[in-house]
């Protein structure tokens, strides 16, 4: 392998200052959206200085976009708003900003008849599983709201979205619907020899994420313990206004833009320095999903030349990272906005959490010979 160019260290740099500038500088932390947006412009910047001596080492004569061009400013422009992601966002605001009494009144009245924990335990479940159908993004919005209704004490809360969010982040994998990273996975895996359907990440993956997802209920309920013993009533999250709706989708708008100018940007080193590794460290050198699109990632790493044992491998890495930081994924992003949760508060718990998971599934992938596939 060559020694790193210049271009490489910069891009290298940019992804060592997303990674801790939130955590270091309180106004990046208050202005995260704007923060990766600039980091994001700075990257793809700087990968437009790749000489073609260099590109062409690289990828020889089909030699792809790198660094500013149309298509790049378009679907960045375009991707958050024909995804869905903004629109969601928007729209599921304002039919919770005008049901929210509703959403309250329903909650109270289950809470009469079903302990907190056990609610607790359900919805994360059942919102982890469902986002392969209903999307990731109507999944977190649930979330927030549902939590928002619930009687917690402000860190249960933020433990609570945290650990749901891992099980969305999983869950959604399972169908094309649910997440981007599903949607290219499919595609990139279409023809010979899987000949991916739309059950196919279903097939493959079911029996690490069902397990998984449940592990998220059951470990939601240890962190509620606690807040069920309190008043039966917390005083919930301050009232929003219409404004804060549309300054949410918009913030919504600017880091979804961010990640993928990031994603973009940081295409030279991923493809230069993460795709000739092997799987078992590739799981791991993956954890840069914590900051970077995990769909830009799954397009770079996912090939049908892969077996099976490293599909799983790659997806799964992908899929537990994202959940360990604010930028991970789209559910991290929502969750965040509308719950108020700083990047310290999300590490303090996304952080081990992840590295646990990351163990777990790593003993389980690679040499627990214990492998399900369905036949949907």
């Amino acid at each position: 392998m060559e020694p790193p160019t210049i271009i490489d260290l910069g891009l290298f740099a940019i992804v060592l200052t997303v990674l801790l500038g939130p955590f270091l500088i309180r106004k990046i932390e208050h202005n995260l959206e704007a923060f990766l947006f600039v980091m994001g412009v700075l990257a793809v910047t700087l990968s437009s200085f790749e000489s073609h001596e260099n590109l062409v080492r690289l990828y020889g004569e089909n030699i792809p976009h790198v660094g500013w061009n149309m298509h790049l400013i378009m679907e960045a422009i375009e991707e958050p708003v024909i995804k869905g992601i903004v629109p969601a966002v928007l729209v599921a605001g304002l039919l919770f900003y005008y049901g929210r009494d509703k959403v309250q009144s329903a909650i109270n009245a289950l809470l009469k008849v079903v302990p907190l924990k056990i609610l607790v335990f359900v919805m994360i479940v059942i919102l982890g599983l469902s986002a392969s159908i209903i999307t990731a993004i109507i999944a977190s919005l649930l979330l927030v709201e549902l939590i928002n209704a619930m009687p917690m004490e402000r860190k249960t809360r933020v433990n609570v979205a945290i650990i749901a969010c891992f099980s969305i982040g999983l869950g959604a994998v399972l169908t094309p619907v649910g997440e981007p990273l599903s949607t290219i996975a499919i595609t990139k895996l279409q023809g010979d020899p899987y000949n991916a359907s739309f059950f196919f990440l279903f097939n493959i993956l079911a029996v690490y994420v069902i397990p998984g997802c449940v592990a998220m209920g059951l470990l939601g309920m240890v962190f509620t313990g606690k807040a069920a013993e309190v008043k039966q009533k917390v005083a919930s999250a301050s009232e929003e206004t219409l404004k804060d709706v549309v300054i949410r989708a918009g913030k919504v708008y600017l880091f979804v833009m961010a990640l993928l100018l990031l994603g973009s940007g940081m295409k030279i080193i991923i493809d230069k320095y993460i795709l000739s590794i092997p799987p078992q460290i590739i799981y791991w050198v993956n954890m840069i999903s914590a900051i970077l699109d995990n769909a830009t990632l799954t397009a770079a790493e996912v090939s049908p030349m892969m077996g099976m044992e490293q599909l799983q491998a790659v997806l799964m890495g992908l899929l537990i990272s994202g959940g360990m930081l604010i930028p991970g994924n789209i559910p991290n992003i929502i969750s965040a906005q509308k719950l108020s949760i700083t990047s310290k508060e999300w590490a303090k718990l996304g952080v081990p959490l992840g590295l646990i998971l990351m163990a777990v599934y790593f003993v389980w992938v690679f040499y627990i010979p214990f492998h399900i596939e369905f036949n949907l």
